[in-house]
């Protein structure tokens, strides 16, 4: 019995994107597999435990880094919302000549090797005198995440239309009424996703916060980077893992707000329609 060259490419196509999963993964479950490697040494089996979570969660360092990095996340996560939501709001409803300049600028946030854009804030947070950590931690961390909250909701804004903020108006609601009881719920799916992305990006970033960091104010991800320097051991992977965890949290609840939303905006515009 002969295989049908349409079955044969797709058998390929299988065992490349299993490939390519296994390329891409393996190396996170390998980090999750060793965190329970009851050795000293990270790199040597020994015995399955689960000792270095309590090692890990007990060491005042460790407590502090992440008192640090939630802080900053949380902050970040404030400032990119309050001005992403805004910006992404006028570029879906004020379209001008302005636009295209601006989110080309956007753009630009995006693209803008790390690197360089936190030489430059490192720089401007020290011309502007802002020297407390948790601050330039929390606005160099934002910079990125602006640009990404106002694409999330741009994106919501353009597919809902205006047609219930103008009926708002008509039965005597001023602007700011119709903003908080119409508009602010219908880009609550996007706002939130943004929110917990922003928390996300913050909580993993490493090369902002090496540049704009004061001392006492090491996050997690640098305390992770500095223990490398003692060896590998199992409380470092055990930090690894509780972080990877909060991150796929954060965004598995984004991508769901931002699925429920796309749902309610397609039928209130088949309503509408």
């Amino acid at each position: 019995m002969s295989i049908q060259p349409r079955n044969i490419r797709r058998i390929i196509g299988l065992t490349w994107m299993v490939m390519v999963f296994i390329f891409l993964f393996l190396p996170i479950f390998v980090i999750i597999a060793y965190s329970f490697n009851g050795g000293r040494n990270l790199y040597v089996w020994q015995e399955f435990s689960t000792r270095w979570y309590a090692v890990a969660l007990d060491n005042p360092r460790v407590l502090s880094a992440l008192a640090v990095s939630l802080k900053a996340a949380a902050i970040n996560a404030l400032i990119a919302v309050s001005l992403g939501m805004l910006a992404g709001l006028t570029l879906a409803r004020r379209k001008g000549r302005w636009l295209v300049p601006y989110v080309m600028l956007i753009f630009v946030v995006l693209g803008t090797p790390e690197l360089v854009s936190a030489i430059g804030q490192m720089i401007w947070l020290d011309r502007l005198g802002i020297f407390d950590g948790i601050t330039r931690l929390s606005i160099g961390h934002s910079v990125f995440n602006v640009a990404v909250v106002t694409l999330i909701v741009r994106a919501r804004a353009e597919g809902m239309g205006e047609q219930l903020e103008q009926a708002a108006a008509d039965l005597g609601a001023v602007p700011w009424r119709a903003f908080v009881t119409i508009t602010l719920p219908l880009l609550f799916p996007a706002v939130m996703a943004g929110l917990l992305l922003s928390f996300t990006f913050s909580l993993d970033n490493v090369i902002t916060s090496v540049f704009v960091q004061r001392p006492g104010t090491t996050t997690l991800p640098l305390y992770i980077l500095s223990s490398f320097k003692a060896g590998l051991k199992g409380d470092v992977a055990a930090i690894a893992v509780i972080m990877l965890g909060v991150s796929i949290l954060a965004i598995a609840i984004a991508a769901l707000l931002l699925n429920r939303g796309a749902r309610r905006g397609s039928v209130m515009g088949g309503a509408m329609g």
